[in-house]
């Protein structure tokens, strides 16, 4: 000891000790200690040395923790300069990365304007175009490729929880907690076409069906509705559950809506009859999203469940609801047979809220978004989280994936636009952060 500290440290390293043990009450131990030590040590809660040890000792695990994470970062950093892929522009050349993951460098632009939390994003389905929902009651649009802001919408007067574009981009979505789901006219400099008018309390989520003609949306009002878009008439009222609905999203036949609720649990519902196909109970807590697995994950969630894919009709019975996920405010994400209703996995990590579900275009990961500021990136056939990105500087409130054709400069050849996989994240410190492939 004597070659590491000097006399001062061994003295404030001995008195440190013997506070330890005084006021953890080691009489004992304090007094045998203390005969050993030259040492005019007097019990003081005023002392420089009082609580000193735990002092220490806890700063060591937070300087142990940050070294642990540093070290990660590191070997992420290693494996994505190892097998990073080249990409002009940082968008990509004639060919996309089709398993690209993110990383903590590929975030290309963090786009500020807002002045209240992000409360959802949508990406435009043929344009570099993406919208922004906000407590601060506006919608915005950008150039996610340049990061410019393009417009802004108002027209709601509270907060606008959701948006999304139609299949062909010509229509967008918004809905409000002021009661109103506004469509707005992309061809026409985003002129605010119709407004939907029947819910009784908060929207939570508003999406176009299969084929565009109609919109679904979820409320707090414990209702699920169906417009006519041509119209812009209720043509139907579901009431699944006896809590809020914190959202609804259509199978991809638009045969079915998935929704979750404020009860802890999620639902199967029959879009045509309204009726109960299944019940997903489990979660401790709210369920705050929800997503039918896609066909292309199917294959990787059966080898994560030791499942064997059925034949025959009832393979093509249930074509279009084989599983689905579910996350929620108990810090989980639960896959589900949906036929069943039974628990097949819970994928356990997050720190706080689950609020977004997202799959990755090649089948194999699933992305989820949390309050614990950062998403993370999942491993299907395992079921192990392979990534953690620490997005935002607070709650990551939502999500979603492109992929999508950019623009190359320089490039003068009549070959179709490369394609990009490209994903937003938004906050509520208030920004959206757009993430590609690093050059």
């Amino acid at each position: 000891m004597a070659t590491t500290l000097s006399e001062r440290q061994r003295d404030d390293l001995h008195k440190s000790i013997l506070d330890y043990l005084n006021t953890g009450g080691f009489s004992k131990t304090f007094e045998q200690f203390k005969q050993e030590l030259p040492s005019d040590f007097q019990p003081d809660l005023g002392q420089s040395s009082s609580g000193l040890l735990v002092k220490k000792w806890t700063s060591v695990i937070r300087m142990q923790k940050k070294i642990m994470d540093l070290e990660s970062r590191l070997a992420q950093a290693l494996e994505d300069n190892a097998t990073m892929v080249h990409l002009p522009n940082g968008a990509g050349g004639k060919r996309y990365d089709a398993d690209w993951i993110p990383t903590v460098g590929s975030a290309k632009h963090t786009l500020t304007g807002h002045r209240d939390s992000v409360n959802s994003v949508a990406f435009h389905p043929l344009y570099t175009v993406l919208a922004s929902a906000s407590d601060d009651c506006s919608v915005k649009i950008w150039d996610w490729e340049t990061g410019e802001l393009e417009r802004t919408l108002k027209a709601h007067t509270k907060r606008v929880s959701d948006c999304q574009f139609n299949a062909n981009g010509t229509m967008l979505v918004t809905c409000s907690y002021d009661l109103f789901i506004k469509l707005w006219n992309v061809e026409n400099a985003y002129q605010n076409s119709a407004t939907l008018r029947g819910h009784e309390h908060s929207i939570s989520s508003a999406r176009f069906l299969p084929g565009d003609e109609k919109i679904l949306s979820s409320s707090r009002d414990h209702t699920l509705r169906i417009w006519e878009v041509s119209t812009t008439h209720c043509i139907k009222v579901i009431s699944p559950h006896d809590e809020w609905i914190r959202c609804a999203v259509p199978s991809f036949d638009g045969r079915y809506i998935l929704t979750c609720s404020a009860d802890h649990t999620a639902k199967i519902v029959d879009a045509a009859s309204g009726e109960i196909k299944t019940e997903f109970r489990g979660h401790e807590n709210v369920v705050e999203a929800a997503q039918f697995c896609p066909p292309h994950a199917v294959a990787a969630i059966r080898e994560l469940v030791a499942l064997k894919a059925p034949s025959g009709a009832q393979a093509v019975g249930q074509a279009s609801i084989v599983f689905a996920v579910t996350a929620a405010r108990d810090k989980t994400v639960k896959i589900w047979d949906a036929v069943r209703g039974q628990c097949l996995h819970t994928l356990v990590g997050h720190d706080d809220w689950v609020r977004s579900i997202v799959f990755h275009p090649n089948g194999q990961f699933i992305l989820t978004a949390s309050d614990d500021h950062s998403f993370r990136v999942w491993d299907l056939k395992t079921g192990r989280c392979t990534r953690k990105i620490e997005a935002h500087e607070r709650f990551v409130t939502s999500m979603t994936w492109g992929r999508q054709a950019v623009s190359q400069s320089g490039d003068k050849s009549d070959a179709p636009p490369p394609l990009v996989n490209v994903i937003a994240t938004c906050s509520s410190d208030q920004t959206v952060k757009i993430w590609v492939p690093t050059r």
